[in-house]
Formats: C-alpha cells, sequence, structure tokens
C-alpha cells in the first residue's frame, strides 16, 4: 500500500487545487497514467501515478487546495508494504536509488522498456525521467543483452520495475512541465457512473481535447451527452458550447468556482484562490511599491492596419495569426532599441537599477481562469514571422490553462490589448520586477485632419505607464513616441 504526496511541479509551489480525479477506488492504474488535475497559482497540471496498482482511496476530494507534500491518494501495489508512503530521498542524496527489495521488483530495471519522457523512461545526459524533472547524472550504462529464448518482463514486473525507480528518484530535480496527451478520452470519475458515447448509449468513451475538456467543465456539461461533429467523433468547442447554450464565453465570472447561490441569496461569495489570488497580490505589491506615471497619445494607425492586411495575405504569414498587436509588438521592441534605458528592473535591496540587453515581452490574456501573463522569451532577437508564431502559441496555451510558472517568469515589459473588449485606453498596473506596460486600445474610424483636410482614418490611443523611480518623464515619452511613430508610418522601422 502507497500514498502519492501531491508534489511541487513548479518553482516556489506551496499548495495546489485539486481540480478533477481520473481515477475512483477500485480502478487499476499503471505508471504514468493521469489520476489527477490540479490547479496551481499559474495553471492547471495533470500528475501521472509514480507506480501500478489498485486504486483503495482518494485521501483529498475534489474542489480542495492541499500543501505541497500532503498524500493524496492511496494505492495498493500488492507489495504488502503496509499504509507507509512512498516518498522519494532528500534532495543532497545523489547516490543512485538501490531497491531494498529485489525479489519485489522481479526483474532489474535496466531490462524494462518504458518510452522515453515517461516515468522511468531515458532522459537526455544517462539520467532518467521522474514525476516533475530528471533524475541525477549517471554513468553510461548499456543495456544487458537477452538470451535468445528468455522471456522478457511481464507487464507487472515492467510497472513494479518502473515504479521503483520512479519512487527512488522523483522530486530531486527541477521541475518539468507535465507531458500533455493531445487527445485524450473523457470519463467522469464519480463512483458508479457509466460513460456512454456521445450518441448516448453504448459505453464507449467520448473524444476531446484537453482545452475543449477545461470548458465543458467549467460550462457544466457531460461531454457523453454531447454530439460530436468533429473528424473521428471528436467533440469540438463548438459542440460544447451548443450543448450549454452559450456562446458567449466571456461573461463575467466565466471560469470561477462559484457557489450556487439559492433563489433568496441577495449576493454570492467568490472564493479568492489560485491566478485571481495571485495577481491581487502582484497588483497591491506593484501598486504600493512603484511610482505609477501614465502617459497617453492617440495614432492615426491606418498605415498599420494596411500593413496588417498586406501581411495576411502573404504566403510567408499563411499560417500564422497577424493582427494589428503584432505590429504593436515590433513597434515596442524597437523603441526599445532605441531606448534601452527603459528596459531595466529595480534592486531596491543593493538600490541599483538593472539595465536588461534582453526583452521578454510578457501579453496580458484574459483566460476562463483570469488574467496571466505569459512572457516571450527573447523577443527583440525574434522575426516578425517569429513573433507572429510566438504569440499565438503563447495565446492559446494560455487560453488552455496549462501556461507553465516559468512562461510567466522573468518578464521585462508587457502589452495589455484592451482594444479587444471595445475599450479606448486605460491606466494599468506594472507587473513587479518590470518598468513599464504598454496599453493597446481599441481600433475605430474617426475624423482626423490629413495634410490640412478632414478625413476618416483609423485611429486608436495608446498608454503607457512606468515606474518613474527609473523612468523619468523625458525617457517614458520618448520611447511612447516612438513607438507611435512606427504605428503610424511603418516604414519608419527600415530607419532604425
Amino acid at each position: 500500500m502507497k500514498q502519492f504526496k501531491l508534489p511541487d511541479v513548479g518553482e516556489g509551489l506551496t499548495e495546489a487545487e485539486i481540480v478533477s480525479w481520473k481515477v475512483k477506488p477500485g480502478d487499476t492504474v499503471k505508471v504514468n497514467e493521469i489520476i489527477v488535475e490540479i490547479e496551481t497559482a499559474k495553471s492547471l497540471v495533470e500528475l501521472p501515478c509514480p507506480f501500478a496498482g489498485t486504486v483503495t482511496d482518494l485521501l483529498v476530494p475534489e474542489g480542495t487546495t492541499v500543501d505541497v507534500g500532503t498524500p493524496i491518494i492511496t494505492v495498493d501495489d500488492g507489495t504488502g508494504a503496509g499504509d507507509a508512503p512512498a516518498e522519494a530521498p532528500p534532495r543532497d542524496d545523489m547516490a543512485p536509488a538501490v531497491p531494498e527489495d529485489p525479489s519485489a521488483i522481479g526483474t532489474p530495471t535496466e531490462d524494462v522498456a518504458v518510452e522515453p519522457g515517461l516515468i522511468g523512461g531515458p532522459a537526455p545526459g544517462g539520467r532518467t525521467s521522474v514525476l516533475v524533472g530528471y533524475g541525477p547524472r549517471t554513468t553510461s550504462a548499456t543495456r544487458r543483452p537477452r538470451k535468445a529464448g528468455t522471456p522478457g518482463p511481464t507487464p507487472a514486473a515492467a510497472s513494479a520495475a518502473a515504479a521503483q525507480q520512479a519512487v527512488q528518484t522523483s522530486m530531486m530535480t527541477t521541475p518539468t512541465p507535465v507531458r500533455e496527451p493531445e487527445l485524450e478520452q473523457v470519463a467522469e470519475s464519480a463512483p458508479g457512473h457509466t460513460v456512454g458515447d456521445a450518441a448516448g448509449g453504448n459505453g464507449a468513451r467520448a473524444l476531446a481535447k484537453p482545452p475543449v475538456r477545461k470548458l465543458a467543465k467549467d460550462l457544466g456539461v457531460d461531454l457523453s451527452t454531447v454530439d460530436p461533429s468533429g473528424e473521428g467523433g471528436v467533440v469540438t468547442r463548438a459542440d460544447v458550447e451548443a450543448a450549454a447554450g452559450a456562446g458567449d464565453l466571456s461573461g463575467p465570472g466565466r471560469g470561477l468556482h462559484r457557489r450556487e447561490p439559492d433563489n433568496q441569496a441577495r449576493e454570492t461569495r467568490v472564493p479568492v484562490k489560485g491566478v485571481r489570488k495571485m495577481t491581487a497580490q502582484a497588483m497591491v505589491q506593484s501598486a504600493f511599491t512603484a511610482p505609477h506615471v501614465t502617459e497617453w497619445v492617440t495614432v492615426d494607425v491606418t498605415g498599420t492596419m494596411d500593413l496588417v492586411e498586406r501581411l495576411r495575405s502573404d504566403r510567408d504569414f499563411r499560417d500564422v495569426k497577424v493582427s494589428p498587436l503584432l505590429v504593436v509588438m515590433k513597434a515596442l521592441l524597437l523603441a526599445v532599441k532605441r531606448n534601452p534605458d527603459i528596459n531595466a528592473a529595480w534592486d531596491e535591496a543593493a538600490q541599483e537599477i538593472v539595465v536588461k540587453h534582453y526583452v521578454n515581452l510578457g501579453i496580458a490574456a484574459a483566460t476562463p481562469r483570469g488574467l496571466v501573463v505569459p512572457n516571450i522569451k527573447d523577443a527583440d532577437q525574434m522575426s516578425l514571422r517569429e513573433l507572429a508564431a510566438a504569440l499565438g502559441e503563447l495565446v492559446e496555451t494560455a487560453r488552455a490553462g496549462r501556461t507553465q510558472p516559468a512562461d510567466m517568469g522573468g518578464g521585462t515589459m508587457t502589452i495589455t490589448n484592451v482594444g479587444v473588449f471595445g475599450v479606448d485606453s486605460g491606466t494599468p498596473i506594472i507587473n513587479p520586477g518590470e518598468s513599464a506596460i504598454l496599453c493597446f486600445g481599441q481600433v475605430r474610424e474617426m475624423p482626423w485632419v490629413v495634410d490640412g483636410e478632414l478625413a476618416v482614418r483609423q485611429v486608436t490611443q495608446l498608454s503607457l505607464s512606468f515606474d518613474h523611480r527609473l523612468v523619468d518623464g523625458q525617457l517614458g515619452s520618448m520611447f511612447l513616441a516612438d513607438i507611435a511613430r512606427v504605428l503610424e508610418d511603418p516604414a519608419t522601422a527600415l530607419l532604425w
């Protein structure tokens, strides 16, 4: 009998919420099988089981937040080890793991063929994949040749060997994201629940991708009752929306874990946790630490909108999404090149201004779980085509709730696009550790004076909030003006 404890799946993680169990008591699990989905302060993560056996008890109910290291599930692995939990050795113990009872394993670990990247499988540098990273480097070893006619390990022995190795080496290194399958079979995990197919009856499991599955959970839709329209019987996002009768997913409170109000309730209380809790803490810290200054400029972006249309028809941009935000990103990066001192951070402890010679550009993304700000690493080194691809991947990952903690750390500057909500501008709060944030408003037709005559032009408004401890008014104004110049006339970029 073994207990699986909640691991640290991200740097500095102290707690996580159990979102949904993928197994129930009595189910048989294999090594690397996904058993639970958890929500950290930054992302949704699916955890695999590091050992094989039969689930005997789910120790933490769904919707409960627990600390790292708390036992969350008990699995009977058939070893008769009592209720002793499966634990990893201390982090400073870097000696190779040696099984205490080789007879319980059944066959040497090196004879087990586990797919690369899974628990117990091979990893770069002669290491072994563990739950959230790679184990210690080992000397180069070769697989012992098997004599002709010698039977291979049984599935039970293979699972036990992989489990032993995962338990001995897990949690010893830096975390890495759990691998996400491209397409998953979705089933209700409640005891006694029978899952039907999408047509509702033959016992087949409904097929859906992880973002669609998350959407269905948020909307309270049972995927087994949804008629699939995707190729191969896959349930699509549109299918879920149609089943929920909710075509608009941008309504207030989407994705929040709200208590169901009764008919007499005059108010609803929403627990502050996860992304919303982290965002609130960061914004309070920033607002009461960095002295904010905000400046505005109104820009004729007709030239930018014409460029966007040309890029959309360009064959080099056919497989990426091109939007005005892409040009704004490029304009900001060019402005940083001309005004490098704005790309800095304030070191309170050392009383120094740290000027950074790279730009990790953050993009504020509204997701069903709240606002997240992942950043594109070394965005200043990318071409416009590379930026478009990186932006598309960033947005898709964020909306699916799969943004990893490392993707949201180390940002140097941020853009928030409020124009998608029909808003002209705002006074955004700087992300902690950064020097400025640019707010991009909606683009709309307005009367504008061109060469002394009134004309209808595409116009937007930009606002820039910056930390006045390290960015004075002149630097902030020059930086904002340079962004406006590129958006007004994109050909200016050729001169810089």
